[in-house]
């Protein structure tokens, strides 16, 4: 909720210099994950094909509240909130539970714990959630019924198996659970690091949230390339897949980088860094401050509870 107008008036800069036409596509990210939004007729996605003339982020932010009303930063937000609650539930679930298994095995201070538990969570959440993004993008561009999505989802399933229903997936985990890994075990490391400063024994919401900005910025830096390879490829999977162009083009991960380096340089892995940067530190900062906060708020709820006689 915090983070959409950021992603609102960086889809709309993008907008007033490369219009989005009929059968193309742009990712929406949440700064937690991603979504694929498909243009139809010039009319579906209207709150980012309005007339912009911004001249940066600021100018943006300002215009937008002026001219069309402080409700627009937030528009996009229902998809983005229906496809990002499953997948945070699963994911923190499995964090959990691994962490927990995983520690009683290789021991409470081993620091392979987060990187394997956050790795392996990761791959849980983007699994269950892959096959629900291509349905949700299927009734938007097609306005299907759930009979006729039923019916063209079976159709596909039966020419080309259940395993059609992951495209996209391996280009999403390429991303996703590299940085899962390196989110994961900075956190745990700053976290000790700071309550041992502090003299605590359990991370209060400041700490949580500084070691939330530092891990997420330092895991959206080192995975930045991964990040515009995987842009690159789910836009022209889902560009082929609403255009009903045959799959079998479709370029690899490693075609689409040297192409990125032979187009633009190195650097051109590194496109769009900050704008990634002022999404992704806030989430990560506040998703994870507020688990642990809650976490620990019924932990000793609980506590109270059962001293009660």
């Amino acid at each position: 909720i915090l983070v959409t107008p950021l992603d609102v008036i960086k889809t709309r800069l993008q907008a007033q210099s490369n219009p989005f036409s009929k059968g193309k596509c742009f990712v929406y990210s949440s700064g937690l994950m991603d979504h694929i939004c498909v243009c139809e007729n010039g009319d579906s996605k209207a709150w980012c094909k309005k007339p912009g003339h911004f001249k940066g982020m600021l100018d943006a932010f300002v215009k937008i509240i002026q001219i069309e009303g402080i409700r627009s930063l937030w528009s996009g937000l229902p998809p983005t909130l229906i496809m990002a609650l499953p997948a945070t539930v699963i994911y923190f679930t499995c964090y959990d539970q691994l962490s927990e298994a995983l520690k009683s095995r290789l021991g409470k201070d081993n620091e392979h714990v987060p990187v394997l538990a956050g790795s392996l969570s990761r791959v849980g959440s983007v699994t269950v959630v892959s096959p629900l993004e291509l349905i949700r993008t299927r009734m938007q561009y097609r306005r299907l019924s759930y009979k006729q999505l039923y019916a063209c989802i079976s159709s596909e399933v039966a020419v080309d198996g259940w395993f059609s229903l992951w495209r996209g997936w391996s280009s999403t985990v390429l991303r996703d659970v590299p940085f899962s890994a390196l989110y994961w075990h900075n956190y745990e490391r700053f976290k000790k690091m700071l309550c041992k400063e502090v003299g605590v024994h359990e991370p209060t919401f400041f700490i949580a949230f500084t070691s939330g900005v530092a891990s997420g910025s330092i895991a959206a830096v080192i995975t930045q390339p991964f990040d515009v390879v995987k842009t690159h490829r789910q836009t022209e999977l889902w560009t082929r897949e609403t255009s009903e162009i045959p799959q079998g083009g479709c370029p690899s991960a490693w075609a689409v980088t040297r192409k990125i380096v032979a187009q633009n340089g190195i650097t051109g892995l590194f496109a769009g860094i900050i704008p990634r940067l002022s999404k992704v530190a806030p989430a990560c900062a506040i998703m994870i401050s507020s688990y642990e906060y809650g976490k620990s708020f019924f932990s000793h709820l609980n506590e109270k509870m059962n001293q009660r006689p």
